[in-house]
């Protein structure tokens, strides 16, 4: 025992290892110094006591590992995204079918009388009722007293009473039918699924 001990010693070096000896059952145990165990040794980068630093994937502007930081390019140019969605029209609601096309009947009918009204004047301050009174009256070879009088037959009243029939009938057929349309609509999409829209939106 007191051999393997000398051998052990005189194979001792700067890591603290004494080197190889045998116990009494045969096995080879290697002795060390005091000092830490190789497991508990710090790292070689460690040891300086500085911290530590990851590799870096691109190299800096200075040179060095404490120069200036890599920043992204801020003036890059990006495609903007266009986000869509595809619905379908399944069902039309006829209540509301009928009460929209309603209103924009109503609406109609207001901008149908206007712009007789504005068309009347426009047509009489140029005398176009005149002139036009006055070539049926020498077409048809009747004076002043017994002939077709344009002008008092298509007045400013009777034009505008014309106008806001017309407007009245065209605003019950136009919300008859398109509630009619609203039904039929729903029959059909009932079959096919009904109408698809793709809807898009640009971030």
């Amino acid at each position: 025992m007191s051999k393997a001990t000398g051998a052990g010693s005189a194979a001792s070096g700067t890591s603290g290892a004494r080197g190889p000896a045998t116990d009494s059952q045969g096995v080879t145990v290697t002795t060390y110094d005091d000092g830490p165990l190789p497991a508990e040794r710090p790292a070689s980068g460690q040891q300086s006591g500085q911290p530590y630093h990851p590799p870096q994937a691109y190299a800096t502007q200075g040179g060095g590992t404490g120069g200036t930081v890599r920043r992204p390019r801020t003036g890059a140019k990006t495609t903007p995204r266009t986000r869509k969605a595809r619905l379908r029209v399944a069902k039309a609601d006829p209540w509301s079918v009928m009460k929209v096309s309603f209103l924009l009947s109503i609406a109609l009918g207001i901008c149908t009388v206007v712009a007789a009204a504005v068309l009347w004047m426009v047509m009489d301050a140029m005398g176009v009722f005149s002139t036009v009174g006055g070539t049926i009256s020498e077409a048809t070879g009747s004076n002043e007293s017994n002939g077709f009088d344009l002008q008092a037959f298509l007045s400013l009243p009777r034009v505008l009473i014309f106008t806001s029939v017309i407007a009245v009938i065209d605003v019950v057929l136009a919300t008859a039918l398109a509630t009619l349309g609203a039904f039929i609509y729903n029959l059909s999409a009932g079959f096919v699924g009904g109408v698809e829209l793709t809807l898009a939106e640009d971030e």
